[in-house]
């Protein structure tokens, strides 16, 4: 099986760039930073069912992924189980076309009805699917390419997504509402489809399960097991939780800047051009350097610039410093989301890494919820710029749990410290 995966290594590896470099694409086009949270703000003046728009998105990919674990686990292939679950994450967004193009009909309050109902059902669908994604791509690409990998694919996914959303800011403007949003919607639609057939492409030799080590303990005992004994783990749960709401204010930066600073929806557009573009060189360059260097400490400056995106949109008095906002969020967003998911995917071995995967997100879920509420709360009760300084409150906890309780997994435990069993946790890669 090695020698099939060393040899299949430039395909699949090409494969799974392509896939991510159409789907952030499509993102560019129907981004749930700054198109759906405008599209939303058309249809109410709820700071926080705005908020609630990238809140639901990533409690949809985190909170399903537990229950994913030993389903995944007992896969000897997963990639038909990626293929079939990424259609439910990639769907709802030809129904938002519809909601659009229905909204004279409608109206607000059903238009807002079934937005959320697609989104709910998008964050579900990519939730299902991140749990077998994430343990094929370890499966695939060499696990010390790993960061680099993510990195790669993350760069291409955001040079394609500042792109297209330049290209969704000219449409926002010269077309009428709410025909603007269809079009752009619709775009996103043909490039997903584009991603789905580069994932089905990954080509994945089976490997051997062994259904003996699932009969021994059930999801809960490897779960409280692991809790016990991974203290590491805990304390990574722990700093993870205060990002949340470290990054609550990240939803409001594009109403802020329209709204309150008197920015154009053309300009929002080009701040999130800004954003991607960032990303694409941080994450070459941070992946780069976790694999060389720590991807602890690149998580670490990851969590510094979250800080500092909060600080610098807490003070900004006009449209203009939100180009420095984005600088720092996309080098924050590149952490929390390249480099985060290559640090977790160090922890457990074969039989435990889906559940490390697993608790890594699900167990974080209800606060990734809770933190938007909070934040679109104090955006409502006091503005937009208390959220902002609420964040980075919560982004200097953050950075000190991580850099004071939490050890690099990569620095191997004594042999004897590394246990074999499922139940048993093993905290080096």
């Amino acid at each position: 099986m090695q020698a099939e995966i060393q040899r299949n290594l430039k395909w699949n590896y090409i494969a799974n760039v392509l896939d991510g470099a159409f789907f952030g694409l499509a993102f560019g086009f129907a981004s749930f930073s700054t198109v759906i949270p405008l599209f939303v703000s058309t249809l109410t003046h709820s700071a926080i069912l705005i908020g609630l728009v990238a809140a639901v998105h990533t409690l949809g990919w985190q909170l399903p992924q537990l229950l994913m674990a030993r389903h995944t686990a007992r896969q000897p292939r997963y990639k038909p189980l990626v293929a079939i679950l990424t259609i439910q994450e990639r769907l709802p967004f030809a129904g938002l076309v519809l909601v659009a193009l229905l909204l004279p009909k409608i109206g607000p309050t059903l238009g807002i009805i079934f937005t959320f109902a697609m989104l709910v059902w998008q964050g579900l669908g990519a939730g299902f699917t991140a749990n077998p994604w994430q343990v094929m791509i370890h499966k695939v690409i060499l696990p010390d390419y790993l960061a680099t990998f993510f990195g790669v694919q993350g760069a291409a996914a955001n040079l394609l997504a500042s792109g297209g959303a330049i290209v969704a800011g000219v449409i926002l403007e010269r077309i009428a509402y709410p025909y603007n949003y269809a079009a752009t919607f619709s775009i996103a639609c043909v490039w997903l489809t584009v991603s789905w057939f580069c994932v089905n492409a990954t080509r994945e030799p089976p490997h051997v399960v062994d259904d003996s080590v699932f009969a021994q303990s059930s999801l809960w005992t490897n779960m409280l097991s692991i809790l016990r004994s991974d203290r590491n783990f805990v304390w990574l749960l722990v700093s993870r939780v205060l990002s949340q709401f470290g990054t609550m204010g990240f939803s409001f930066y594009a109403v802020h800047v329209v709204n309150n600073l008197g920015a154009t929806e053309f300009q929002a557009g080009l701040m999130t051009s800004v954003l991607m573009a960032t990303q694409v060189v941080m994450n070459i360059g941070m992946g780069w350097l976790a694999d060389r260097w720590s991807r602890k400490g690149v998580l670490e400056i990851g969590l510094i610039s979250m800080g500092l995106s909060a600080l610098t949109a807490w003070f900004a008095p006009s449209f203009n410093w939100f180009y420095a906002v984005m600088l720092f969020t996309g080098t924050a967003s590149t952490a929390l989301w390249t480099i985060m998911m290559a640090f977790t995917l160090q922890f457990g071995n074969d039989e435990s890494r889906p559940t490390y995967i697993g608790m890594a997100n699900t167990l974080i879920s209800p606060f990734t919820i809770l933190a938007p509420l909070i934040g679109g709360w104090l955006a409502n009760e006091a503005g937009y710029t208390s959220t902002f300084l609420a964040s980075a409150a919560c982004a200097v906890a953050a950075i000190f749990c991580l850099h004071f309780t939490v050890r690099d997994p990569k620095k191997a435990l004594k042999p004897a410290d590394q246990p074999s069993q499922l139940s048993e946790p093993d905290s080096a890669a």
